[in-house]
This record gives C-alpha cells, sequence and structure tokens, in this order.
C-alpha cells in the first residue's frame, strides 16, 4: 500500500472506533448546545461550532482521544490480510503462543477439578454482605489459600521462549558465532547501541534529567526548578503528546499523577467511576477461581515487599476488579494471545456455550499483581488507580507475558537483552556461559516484571517515565544489560550460577537514568 492509502485507512479506522464512544456523545451535545448561544451564526456555522469546541477544550479532548488511538491501534496493513496476521505476522510465533495457552487453561482446569473449586459461582448474600463491609480491609480476610499455586512462574515462561525456533530459518547463515552464545535462538529485528542512541537522543549525557544528581551540565537546582514549571504548563495544556515528549527526561514527583494520565488519556470522569462501581459490584455478586490467585499473588509478592506490603487491600481491589472487566478484551485486538475460553456446567466443547474466562481474558501469574503496586504510590482514589493501570497494561504489559514479534515484546526484549551484552560484554557473557549462569536466567524475572519489586520506587517510577515517554519496553532490556556491566567486575569472579543471582540479588541502591546513560552514551562501539 502507498502512503496516502495507509493514511486512509488509518482515519478511517479511528473514526470509526470514536464514533461508538462517549466522548462522541458528548462532543456532539456540546454543539447542538452551543446553537443557542448569540456568536454562533448561520451563514459561517461551521467554522464557529468548530471554534467554539476549540475554545471550550473540547477540541483538545479529541485530540487526546486521537493520540491515545494511535498508539493502540494495529499498524496499517493490506484490507485483506486476515486478522491473525494483524496480531502477529510470524506463524511460529502464533503457534507458540496458542500451545502456550493451552498449557496455561489445562492447568487452571486441573486446578479447579483437583480442587473441587468452580471456575464461578455466586455468593451466597450472607457472603455478599461480608464482602461489602470488608472491601477496604481485605488483607485482614485470610482465606485458605494453601492448596492454590500460581498457574506459572516467569521461569516457566522463559523455557517455552528458550524452545522458540523459526523453521525457515537455518542458524548456519548466521555469520556470528556469538548468536549461539545466548538463548534466545530467533531471528528478530532489534536495535543495537548506534540505533537506540539515535531513538533516545534525550537521554544523552549532556541532557538535563530527573534522576540525576550531578551529571549534567546544568546545576541541578535550576534545572529542576525550570523543568518543574514546563511540566506545570504541560499539565494546564491538557496535551497528550507533549505531556509524553515531557516524560522522557523524567517527571517531577508532585506533576507525575497528573502527567501519567495525561500521556494514558486516562480522565477518570463520571463514567469511569460508574464502570469501575460496576466492576465492584461484579466482584461482590460473584467468586472466581481466579480471586484465590490474585490474593495468592499478593501474599507471595506485594506483601512481603517493604515498599508495598501497606497497599494490599488497594492491590485486591483493583486485580479483582480487572478479572471482571470486557473493556480489557479489545486489547486482543492487537495482542498476539487469544482470550481463554470455558465451557458452562455439561457443556463441554460446545461452542455455543463457551464463555471467555475469566471475563478479562488475562489469568493472572506470580507476580502479576507488581504491575499495579507502584502505581499506588501515585494515585489514592480507587477509580483513578484502576483506569490508569487498565491503561498501562493494554499499552505494555501485556506484552511482557505473551509470545510476540513487537520490538517491545518480551522475546524482542530478550534477545535485546543478550545481544547488547554479547556485542558489548563479550567476555563477561563467555565466562558466565561457560559456569552454567546464562545472564538471561538470571535478568528474565526483572523484565517480565518491567524491574517492579527489584528497585527501589522512585528510581522504578523514573524508569517508567520513560517507558511511558518513548512509548517502548526497549529500556527495561537496555536497564537489563545496564546492570550487568555495573556489576561486570565482580560477576567476572563468581564461579556459579548461584553466586552471580548473589551479586545481582540487591538492586534497590541502583541510581537507574545514570546507569541507563552511560551504557548507551559511554559504551565503545
Amino acid at each position: 500500500m502507498d502512503e496516502g492509502t495507509e493514511l486512509s485507512l488509518s482515519i478511517a479506522h479511528i473514526v470509526q472506533r470514536l464514533k461508538g464512544s462517549h466522548l462522541h456523545s458528548q462532543i456532539e451535545r456540546q454543539a447542538k448546545d452551543c446553537l443557542h448561544r448569540p456568536e454562533i451564526q448561520l451563514e459561517s456555522l461551521k467554522e464557529d461550532v468548530r471554534s467554539f469546541l476549540k475554545t471550550s477544550g473540547w477540541e483538545k479532548k479529541l485530540q487526546n482521544a486521537i493520540y491515545r488511538e494511535l498508539h493502540i491501534q494495529l499498524p496499517p496493513s493490506h484490507p485483506t490480510a486476515p486478522l491473525e496476521h494483524l496480531k502477529e505476522p510470524l506463524a511460529y510465533m502464533r503457534k507458540a503462543q496458542a500451545s502456550w495457552e493451552k498449557r496455561i487453561l489445562k492447568s487452571l482446569n486441573s486446578m479447579s477439578t483437583e480442587l473441587g473449586v468452580p471456575l464461578a459461582r455466586k455468593r451466597p448474600g450472607a457472603e455478599q454482605k461480608e464482602l461489602i463491609n470488608k472491601w477496604n480491609e481485605m488483607g485482614t480476610d485470610e482465606p485458605g489459600l494453601n492448596r492454590f499455586r500460581p498457574v506459572y512462574a516467569p521461569k516457566d515462561f522463559l523455557e517455552v521462549l528458550i524452545s522458540l525456533r523459526n523453521p525457515n530459518h537455518d542458524s548456519c547463515e548466521d555469520v556470528s558465532a556469538r548468536s549461539h552464545w545466548g538463548l534466545i535462538q530467533v531471528p528478530l529485528n532489534i536495535r543495537d547501541i548506534p540505533q537506540l542512541r539515535q531513538a533516545y537522543t534525550e537521554l544523552n549525557l549532556s541532557s538535563g534529567q530527573l534522576g540525576i544528581d550531578d551529571l549534567a551540565h546544568v546545576h541541578p537546582d535550576l534545572f529542576e526548578n525550570d523543568y518543574v514549571q514546563i511540566g506545570k504548563k504541560v499539565v494546564v495544556e491538557q496535551d497528550s503528546a507533549a505531556a509524553q515528549q515531557y516524560s522522557r527526561r523524567g517527571c517531577p514527583t508532585g506533576l507525575r499523577a497528573a502527567l501519567w494520565a495525561l500521556i494514558l488519556n486516562s480522565t477518570n470522569q463520571l463514567q469511569d467511576m460508574m464502570h469501575y462501581e460496576q466492576l465492584r459490584a461484579g466482584v461482590i455478586q460473584h467468586n472466581l477461581l481466579v480471586d484465590n490467585l490474585i490474593y495468592k499473588d499478593v501474599k507471595l509478592t506485594a506483601s512481603n515487599d517493604d515498599y508495598y506490603f501497606v497497599f494490599e487491600d488497594f492491590l485486591y481491589q483493583v486485580l479483582l476488579c480487572f478479572s471482571r472487566d470486557t473493556a480489557v478484551l479489545e486489547h486482543f485486538k492487537y495482542n498476539s494471545a487469544t482470550p481463554p475460553k470455558s465451557y458452562l456446567h455439561g457443556k463441554v466443547g460446545d461452542e455455543e456455550y463457551a464463555v471467555v474466562y475469566p471475563p478479562n481474558g488475562v489469568i493472572p501469574f506470580h507476580g502479576f499483581s507488581m504491575y499495579v503496586a507502584p502505581l499506588c504510590f501515585l494515585y489514592n482514589e480507587p477509580s483513578k488507580l484502576y483506569s490508569v493501570f487498565r491503561e498501562m497494561y493494554i499499552r505494555y504489559f501485556f506484552r511482557l507475558h505473551s509470545i510476540s514479534s513487537s520490538f517491545s515484546g518480551i522475546v524482542s526484549l530478550c534477545l535485546q537483552f543478550e545481544r547488547l551484552l554479547q556485542t558489548h560484554l563479550p567476555q563477561l557473557f563467555y565466562h558466565l556461559r561457560q559456569i552454567g549462569a546464562q545472564p538471561l536466567r538470571i535478568a528474565f524475572k526483572w523484565m517480565v516484571r518491567a524491574f517492579s519489586g527489584y528497585l527501589s520506587t522512585d528510581q522504578l517510577l523514573l524508569l517508567w517515565d520513560r517507558i511511558l515517554g518513548y512509548d517502548s519496553l526497549e529500556v527495561v532490556a537496555v536497564l537489563a544489560a545496564a546492570v550487568f556491566a555495573f556489576r561486570a567486575e565482580n560477576l567476572m569472579e563468581v564461579t556459579s550460577l548461584a553466586s552471580a543471582e548473589a551479586v545481582l540479588a540487591d538492586l534497590s541502591t541502583l541510581k537507574v537514568i545514570p546507569l541507563i546513560q552511560i551504557f548507551l552514551f559511554a559504551t565503545a562501539i
């Protein structure tokens, strides 16, 4: 397709999506109401209405909604291309993802059968009342969780990624023997350091950055004061594109919540609050098997974390509501995954009685609650916290646990991490490989959680600023490689996987932005 056709298709797709939105009906109502205003003239009706929508702020809201659609829609492709090709162009990736989904669903169904716990049941009236009373202190309720186990952990997922092979690719064609050093053996197009430098120019060593005390040429106090003033203007202007650009150099603590919500176009209007309340009602009315997996995960992860244990109740509220939210199913249009299905009792195999389970199509795994935990530092209103988390998930986090060829997908991130280390620290990579401590086996758990639970919260939020600012998870792979580079001297002395893990066990003292900058811009090419 030529550029003109691609653009026309994109515009038509966005118009179609926005036509059914609440924003469309609001703008339509505003346009009708403004017809009674004295400044609206019949002879210049179109221009006057457009001018009114611009001055009253509705044009900016429409721009932000379009900007959001541009970030989540499928890339333009041939009109006759099958939907599965749009979700994931590589057949072997689709096959691997489908096989992995079957395995997860089988594990969930086996748990249901073995424990005699139905996938879903209606709560009796007394149980509903009890849950309503305990809604804000669910952490004190201790359901019997010993029988439940996570459906899978990141290390299980890593084994699946390691086994990926492209049947059409002859590995002996690779000119570099280094490609055989790593665990990921699929040929994907990933960026090297020169390309990353070009893409992440705002992170260069001479630019002022929030998150660095002593490396910028500008005095930190002067830079921060000016930078905060610009940030305030961006928030007042309510421009998603400007907020995203601003976030590339970090968000001030006092403005981060507003800036992230603006980038994600998470408005938390009355209909968003009502939607959250409907989801809450769904949690109170029905008990799902995955609720136990959520309880178990929070207990195993966030409840034991020095930073996040205080948010235990918030995590239950958000994740239980998330599991019921059918609006999340929308992201499967551009996700390589397919929502899992179960069957109504006694109707197994009959497609007429197949239902998506859980309702949002996402089965939680060990560590899933850590996607929400850092956001609790920014938002103390449950409906706002919920809407920001959902948007973060359908833009970024889903890519960390689905098999795809996306450059922000977990397969590409693993490959990029390995390539960066092989290219720039070959001795270290070879040494770790020789002692049975493949670097990816250590770094995978960091990347699959986008470092949540491993970095101190202030550093994690600075990292996530850049994920939002660059609309990419690539920086996660870069940081993982930078951590190995930073600890390279110690790692060269280790003699086993256990001792390598011990060297990298505590990342809570790291300053992430200087690490990324030095790795990207001070590494010899």
